[in-house]
């Protein structure tokens, strides 16, 4: 039973650990994304930042990390048992999503490009990427 209770407890902070890096990797995905859409089109309020992460095809990429950022909250906010193969199937996506490719997919490629505008993507990703290589017995 505790040892039950000790494995929820560490999937738990697990799961609130990659989520925070997640969110703070998003915030600086979409400042960066945000400034080069302002070079271009100029400035936008925050109301109008919102809109267009939801409608507008530069900022589409991003709808995936938010996904991955939504799924985490159910798995930690279920009533059921959260299951390490959901941990690590999880974990297994966020890597794939997270690899900067200059020729790759949609996302690989704005993700790369965001390494190029911002060297603090680069090191919010590092964090990220340091956290999942931990070894954590679940």
């Amino acid at each position: 039973m505790l040892n039950t209770l000790q494995n929820r407890i560490t999937q738990h902070q697990l799961l609130t650990n990659i989520r925070i890096k997640l969110l703070h990797l998003h915030k600086l995905l979409l400042d960066t994304e945000r400034i080069h859409y302002e070079q271009v089109r100029g400035r936008v309020s925050n109301s109008e930042l919102l809109q267009l992460v939801i409608s507008h095809d530069q900022f589409a990429w991003l709808h995936r990390l938010s996904e991955l950022i939504v799924q985490i909250d159910e798995l930690i906010h279920s009533d059921e048992p959260i299951t390490s193969e959901a941990i690590a199937a999880l974990i297994a996506d966020v890597r794939i999503l997270l690899t900067p490719d200059e020729v790759g997919n949609g996302f690989a490629v704005k993700y790369d490009m965001a390494f190029q505008r911002n060297p603090d993507v680069v090191l919010a990703h590092a964090d990220v990427v340091t956290l999942l290589a931990t070894k954590v017995q679940l």
